[in-house]
């Protein structure tokens, strides 16, 4: 038996070993009546509990936690316990009838098994000197009386159960022996067969043909094994499942029936889903009444990225291949702001669903339909995340060749913020109004600083030519595209001329960069434009707020995506 937790009541179950026997059994029956009005549910201070089993308040203890009142209740049971041992009475000296283990389970008709059961569930015992002077667990009446009282329903319960005759055992093994011969129905279905026409339990059925076999292995009823499948099968059944395996070719080789396969596989399911780590940015727009509808609704069109492999974005094989890469990055459709956002939104939701859906598993007994939708929800934010990081692969590209210049390989560069790109998209709060492009840029250039340092990553001589044709490729893709991004700047000066006044004008311009070359942007910070007007920061941003309100009803969505991107 275990020990008191509680060292509070520890302590005082020390004591009463030097109390006189009288008072020891005046403290065991109030012990019993605490017992009895205890709540499972509150939680109680020890002084309350060391008074109603002593009569005095105990001093000089300080503040003490609070007592659960489950654990209480365990505690109390097992110093009912200890504490009867102290002041064991012989039987013939109690008043009232006393009741061994096995009398109690033949005057109530029900299995040793099921008494022990009983005292889990809060019946009390105490120990007496039986005859021989031997000291056993025993049951007053008036404790059995008061825990019939209180739970008539489990009582009344186990009484329907009895043991079974050898006739009665002989019956089911006979009528469970012809169904497996004459039928294809699995081991549950017999059993369920067999209980309905004998009237008994389905678990006494289960019980009744699992010993007979096990004590006649030559004679089995059933061909598949009894008993809990092990680890290392489980987890074979598993791993052939998720290779495509069919469940009839499992249930064939490990000797199992449909339900068991999919019960061992939905098992696997649960524990690699609670194990694994689910992030996601919350919103308030989460919680709103109808958010599942107003996020999820609309369809989003969702094609396979042109740059996956085994549903990641690749990653780069050697050098070689970087100029077949960074062409492939030429078609790779870049989002918009909107379309950003909404992707985004969805992507956290998805996975807020999971982790909401995911708290309501069983471990022990997940349901197949909840583990679907979990996956399912998965499985499309793993491929909203992939759309986003492609589609900011050549973000990546353009800060790697930067950096570059510092001796650094371009290749190690490309990869490692290929990977802090990933990490990004993890982490963007999408709520914050930013694009994820600048988040982005912020993360990967610190991860530069810090994982790459110029010193440890230089190209050598066998590398220097290649590398020189990989710069070479990459201007000649941005020059592909220079015609078109110039043709929408003119356009979008143009605009800003005829829309805004003088003062708008130098704002837009110069907060921009629309002043000089693409390729050698000049911009100026708000306080930098403030002080070139003689005007506040503050001032500068409500007049460039009021001049982008201007330009939205004017240009295109591309053109504002260019001035605002």
């Amino acid at each position: 038996m275990r020990k008191v937790k509680d060292p509070n009541l520890a302590q005082l179950l020390m004591q009463f070993r030097f109390a006189p026997e009288k008072k020891r059994l005046e403290q065991l029956d109030c012990a019993e009546r605490l017992f009895a009005v205890i709540d499972r549910k509150k939680e109680y201070p020890f002084e309350f509990v060391c008074f109603r089993i002593t009569g005095y308040h105990p001093k000089g203890l300080g503040e003490l936690p609070l007592i659960k009142g489950e654990e209480l209740l365990e505690d109390l049971r097992v110093f009912i316990s200890k504490l009867s041992a102290q002041v064991a009475q012989p039987v013939v000296h109690v008043k009232q009838k006393v009741y061994t283990v096995e009398e109690l389970a033949a005057a109530c008709g029900v299995s040793t098994k099921t008494i022990h059961r009983w005292r889990k569930r809060g019946l009390l015992t105490r120990k007496f000197v039986f005859a021989g002077g031997k000291k056993r667990f025993g049951f007053l009446q008036s404790t059995l009386d008061k825990f019939f009282e209180d739970n008539p329903e489990l009582v009344s319960k186990a009484k329907g159960f009895r043991r079974l005759t050898a006739k009665e055992k002989q019956q089911i093994i006979r009528q469970a022996a012809l169904l497996a011969a004459k039928t294809t129905m699995s081991r549950y279905q017999i059993m369920e067969q067999v209980s309905a026409k004998t009237g008994k339990a389905h678990e006494t059925v289960r019980y009744t043909l699992f010993n007979y076999e096990r004590a006649h292995p030559d004679k089995r009823i059933f061909s598949r094994p009894w008993g809990v499948v092990s680890q290392a099968t489980a987890g074979e059944i598993y791993k052939l499942f998720k290779q495509g395996c069919a469940v009839e070719e499992l249930m064939r080789r490990f000797s199992r029936s449909r339900s068991s396969i999919y019960r061992l596989i939905n098992l696997r399911r649960a524990r690699a889903l609670l194990g694994e780590k689910i992030e996601f940015i919350a919103s308030d727009e989460f919680i709103e009444a109808g958010a599942k509808e107003k996020i999820l609704s609309r369809s989003i069109d969702i094609d396979k990225p042109a740059l996956r492999k085994n549903g990641k974005p690749l990653q780069l094989a050697g050098e070689s291949f970087l100029p077949e890469y960074l062409q492939r990055l030429k078609s790779t459709p870049v989002l918009n702001r909107e379309r950003e956002r909404e992707l985004f939104r969805r992507y956290n939701y998805l996975k807020y669903l999971a982790c909401t859906i995911r708290a309501g598993v069983k471990p022990y007994r997940p349901q197949g339909r909840r583990l679907r939708e979990i996956e399912d929800y998965l499985a499309e934010a793993e491929t909203i995340k992939n759309m986003i990081i492609e589609a900011n692969l050549r973000l990546v590209v353009s800060i790697a060749n930067k950096h570059t210049t510092s001796g650094a390989n371009l290749l190690d560069l490309v990869s490692e913020g290929n990977f802090s790109l990933m990490r990004a998209a993890e982490k963007f709060d999408y709520a914050r109004g930013f694009r994820f492009a600048t988040y982005a840029s912020w993360a990967i250039t610190k991860d530069y600083a810090r994982k790459i340092p110029a010193e440890t990553a230089r190209p050598d001589k066998a590398a220097a030519g290649s590398l020189a044709n990989v710069q070479r490729d990459m201007r000649t893709t941005a020059a592909a595209d220079f015609a078109a991004v110039e043709r929408a700047r003119k356009s979008l000066v143009q605009v800003i001329a005829d829309e805004l006044d003088e003062r708008e004008q130098y704002i837009i311009l110069n907060h921009f960069g629309l002043v000089g070359s693409p390729l050698r942007k000049k911009s100026k910070t708000l306080k930098q434009i403030g002080d070139d007007l003689n005007l506040t920061k503050e001032r500068v941003r409500q007049i460039e707020l009021i001049a982008l309100q201007k330009l939205r009803q004017s240009v295109s969505a591309e053109e504002f995506e260019l001035l605002t991107g």
